[in-house]
Formats: C-alpha cells, structure tokens, sequence
C-alpha cells in the first residue's frame, strides 16, 4: 500500500543557457595566472642559456692577424664608461699571434690557435706617457705542473683611463661620446715592437661600443717610433633608449594629470574632495624624482626640457589646490558667520478656527454691541431689501406644468405676531389672528 505522505521536492533551479561556454571559477582562475606567470618567468630566463655556444667575438680577429701580419694584438676586454666624470677605463690583454711572437705552450688565447702569450718583453706606453703603463716579463709566468701551460691574468693584462668627449650629454638617451688614444710598445732593448691591432668589445651593459684602429707613428729626434691610434665611439643600445623615453612620457602624463585635478577640484564646494585631489597631486610630485632616477645610468636631475618643468608645473598644482581649500575654508566660514548673526525667520502658524458659542440673546446687551437680525430689519422696514437678499440666496426650481395649487382658507392660516416673552428680549409667537401685530419692547 502506497503512504499518503506528499514527496517533498526542493524548488527546481533556474537554468541558464551559456552557449556551450563553461565559467571558470575564481580559485581556477588564480591557478590559471599562477601558472602563466611561472612560464613567463623561465621563457625570460631560458634566454640566458647558449650564450657559451657562440663563437668568442676576438676569435676571428687573432686568426685574421695571425694570417696577414703576425704581431703583437691589444684587446679590450672591458670598457667601463663613467659619463659622470666623464671618463672611460679599458681593460687590455696583451696578445702575440703569429710565428716568433707566442710563448710557448700558451696557445688558445680566445679559441685561437695561432695566437698566446708575447714571448718577448713588453713595455706599454699610453697616450705618450714617459712612463709605461704596463711591463710584461714572460719569464715571471709561473707555468701549471699537470698541464704545462702558462698563464698569469695580472702580468698580462692592464688598465688604462681615458677622457671622454662629452658635448652631447645634453641630448639624453641619445647622448654619444667619442675617444681617441695611441698605444705604442717596446721591447726590453727599448726596441719599437709594432701592433697590429687595437680591438674592443663592441657591447657593455649600459653601451654599445664602435671601434676603429689606424697606424699610426711619433716623431722624435731619433726618427719615427711605430704606433697604434683607436677611435672609439660610444652610445646608448635603442632598448635603453626606448625605456628612458617611455619614463620621460610617463612623468609628462602625471604632470598633465596633475592639471586635471585643479580642473576637477575647481568643481567642487566641500574642502574634503579637494583634498583627495591634493594627495594625487603631492604623489606626483613625489614620484617624477623616482621615476627620473629609474632611467638607464641614472641621468642627473638637470633636464630643461623634462626634470625642471615637469617638478615646477606638479608643483604649482598642488600650490593651486593648496589656495582652493584655503577659500573653501573661507567660505565656509562666512557661512557660518551670517546663519550665527541673522534670526531665523519664523513662519506665522495658522491659527485654528475658535468654536462658535452658542449664541445667546444676552450678548448684545452684556457686551454693548448690536446684533442685528432678520426681524429687526423687518421691523425697521427693510422688508424689500430681505426679501431681495433671500432671493438672490436661494434658487426655487420651475413650478411644473399642469400642476393645481391649493389655497387654504384664511382662518386656517397661521399668523407670525411677535410678542415679548419673560426673560428674552425679542420674541415670537404663532397667533391664528388675521392682523399682523407688531410688538417693540424697549
């Protein structure tokens, strides 16, 4: 036997139609991003990987030395570019490529194997300088007992300063800065040894480096001396241009927003919006020394056409906001002034209608005054003038057509006659009588 119990059914869910699209929650949406920015990170750093695979930039030029004309080779390993002092400091290798001028058991020097270590003494001078700036004795490399090769960094290298020519620093990022020097080497008989090459790394961190070498020789009164001039031109890569000009575009734009929030803030009559826009502006100015200092090599706060009126123009906004509160304040002084000193002005309240006494035919006798009513006018003969106002009152419909009036005798009339009463001063009374009596108590 079935129970009579109804089955309890919970409402039916409104189904919406989503075309076949399924909605992500936020929790999969978080791991979604979580994942896509781990991937964002290792495809930026896998972009470090291989760069060993590449060919070493000096290889070529040994070989190519080593091919036509063997000599001593001076490579700039590093340029370090200082354009604040301005100054520019490279750091040189001494190398020997060719027969007669690699020591022995040092070949491989850059992957070449035609070029080493001089085998002879070296004395290097720059820019002539009486002095050298670097000595190299073979003799004092120590040489590895499993290996037999020879190598000593510090004997073999140098470093040497140079000033910058820096005309253009004006023009940031599209500065360029430009050198030249000569290097010229003897040997430990004061014998001039030629080099055939001056070469640099054409890229720093913050630079791109263009080098060119010439032949070159010094006139003395012992005749010419052999030596070797480089001209090395020195500019930004456009990667680093385009980041400073995207920040010198952004500090512009929070400049010009800056005049949007006196604008806004002019709008307003309450002080408390305009001081949000005063914490916009303050931020601004804040912020465009930051964003200044951000940019490659970190350029000095002197731009004429940036820094100065980018800070000057923030700055007279936030002054601008500082007087609107001012006034505001002003303002809402005044306000408070006049609704202090003027009084309120009160509106008359209506007044209720008194309830009417009954009245009474006392009152004009108690209270002196005259009451005068329809049959005193009667009495005084105003009887026309009643009977006017009567019917100018009230409004009688047409007597129907066909109608039969009825007329009673006199007798069965009734009579109006006045006539005093005990106690009132006016009084009436029904009398069948056929005669109008008119009675006047004084």
């Amino acid at each position: 036997m079935g129970g009579t119990n109804p089955i309890r059914r919970g409402p039916t869910p409104n189904r919406v139609a989503t075309g076949g699209i399924i909605r992500m929650s936020n929790i999969t949406l978080l791991i979604f991003a979580f994942i896509f920015s781990l991937l964002f990170i290792v495809a930026l750093s896998c972009s470090f990987f291989g760069a060993d695979e590449d060919e070493p930039y000096f290889k070529s030029i040994l070989n190519e030395v080593a091919q036509s004309s063997p000599g001593i080779v001076l490579l700039g390993e590093n340029v370090d570019v200082d354009v604040d002092e301005p100054s520019v400091t490279i750091s040189w290798m001494m190398v020997g490529c060719g027969d007669g001028y690699v020591l022995d058991d040092s070949y491989g020097i850059h992957d070449s194997s035609s070029c080493g270590l001089p085998s002879m003494s070296l004395q290097i001078y720059v820019d002539s300088s009486s002095e050298p700036a670097a000595t190299y004795d073979p003799s004092q490399l120590p040489i590895v007992r499993q290996t037999g090769r020879r190598n000593k960094q510090d004997l073999v290298q140098f470093d040497s300063d140079h000033p910058l020519d820096s005309h253009e620093e004006r023009l940031y990022p599209f500065d360029t800065y430009g050198l030249s020097s000569t290097l010229r080497a003897v040997d430990a008989s004061n014998n001039t040894v030629p080099i055939r090459r001056l070469a640099t790394i054409d890229q720093v961190a913050k630079f791109l480096v263009a080098s060119i070498d010439v032949d070159s020789y010094e006139g003395t009164s012992n005749g010419q001396l052999s030596s070797r001039d480089i001209y090395l031109r020195i500019r930004r890569p456009w990667q680093a241009r385009v980041f400073a000009l995207l920040l010198f575009g952004l500090s512009w734009m929070l400049t010009h927003i800056t005049f949007g929030q006196v604008f806004l803030a002019r709008k307003h009559k309450g002080v408390k919006p305009i001081i949000l826009h005063l914490v916009s502006a303050f931020a601004v100015v804040l912020a465009i020394p930051q964003l200044r200092m951000a940019m490659p090599d970190g350029p000095d706060l002197d731009d004429c056409v940036g820094y100065f009126p980018q800070m000057i123009l923030s700055t007279f906004s936030v002054l601008i906001l500082l007087l609107l509160i001012i006034l505001r304040e002003f303002n809402d002084m005044d306000d408070k002034a006049v609704s202090v000193t003027e009084a309120p002005a009160v509106v008359p309240s209506t007044p209720s209608a008194a309830p009417s006494d009954r009245p009474s035919p006392l009152k004009p006798l108690i209270l002196g005054t005259k009451r005068r009513t329809i049959s005193v006018s009667i009495e005084r003969g105003d009887f026309e003038k009643e009977k006017h106002g009567i019917n100018n009152a009230f409004v009688f419909p047409p007597r129907p057509l066909g109608c039969t009036i009825h007329h009673r005798s006199r007798s069965s009339q009734s009579t109006l006659a006045f006539g005093g009463r005990p106690g009132s001063v006016y009084g009436y009374s029904l009398s069948r009588s056929s005669t109008l009596r008119t009675v006047k108590e004084r």
